[in-house]
């Protein structure tokens, strides 16, 4: 896949790979089109046909993702066909967007429900503001979750607290999804998504080979012992030392100049 093949949901600029995963169209629900042309662009990025150095999830509608299309699912003549056949779809997203090495920014604004709240639970940096809102929605239409958020919940607040959000359908306002860990930080609701473009764009001029060290490690040490991780650390700043990112940024530190990681 090239670059001028990135379809309208999914856009590359300077060095970001822009995917807006909810539009205006069904209440900001989670749009099947952007997942399968995410899928797309994922797969090429994780291929190394595509580059980038950073992923934004963004919305272009007043909510980051209100969730699935529960109008659909209504309307579906064999509903667990059709809400297996959305999900699978949505997995294969998720499941190119966890192996990608690159970081990935969300801009959370309005809602953040079922389908969207997983998202946000995937990105390494998740931006939101003081009326941003989550909450895992699933049990209000009789659904048990999807998009990894079982997974991804408990290893982000704790096992009891993911069983308390998830089987009372807590609504969680910004302050306390920052203080949760769900979301990274909050800035002014009216520059949530300029905000989380800026932090793209810096990411994507950064030490790209050095974030998916970093990524690499933080994987690891999730089944690691220390002595492994103290390893495979080792192995890793030797290796980063050696690399071309590694000798500019410390060629620049010593010459007292911004370094070029271009």
């Amino acid at each position: 896949m090239t670059n001028n093949e990135i379809k309208s949901l999914v856009d590359l600029e300077d060095g970001v790979l822009k995917i807006t995963v909810a539009t205006d169209a069904a209440g900001t629900s989670l749009s099947g089109q952007a997942m399968v042309e995410g899928v797309a662009a994922l797969r090429s990025l994780n291929a190394g046909d595509l580059r980038s150095g950073c992923i934004l999830l963004q919305s272009s509608g007043p909510n980051f993702c209100a969730g699935g299309d529960v109008r659909a699912f209504a309307g579906a003549s064999d509903r667990g066909s059709y809400v297996r056949d959305v999900a699978e779809t949505f997995h294969a997203f998720v499941r190119e967007l966890a192996a990608s090495t690159v970081p990935i920014v969300a801009g959370v604004h309005g809602w953040a429900a079922g389908a969207g709240m997983s998202l946000v639970c995937h990105a390494d940096v998740a931006i939101g503001g003081r009326a941003t809102k989550l909450r895992p929605a699933y049990p209000g239409i009789g659904f048990t979750p999807d998009g990894g958020l079982t997974w991804t919940l408990p290893r982000i607040v704790g096992s009891a607290r993911a069983r308390d959000i998830l089987l009372n359908d807590s609504i969680i306002n910004g302050e306390d999804a920052v203080r949760l860990g769900i979301l990274s930080r909050l800035v002014g609701d009216d520059i949530i998504g300029t905000e989380a473009e800026r932090l793209a764009r810096t990411f994507a001029a950064g030490p790209t080979s050095a974030f998916r060290g970093a990524k690499a490690l933080l994987l690891q040490s999730e089944t690691n012992t220390l002595a492994q991780q103290l390893d495979a650390e080792t192995e890793s700043i030797s290796a980063s030392a050696d690399s071309p990112t590694g000798r500019e940024g410390v060629d620049a530190f010593i010459e007292k100049r911004r370094p070029d990681f271009s």
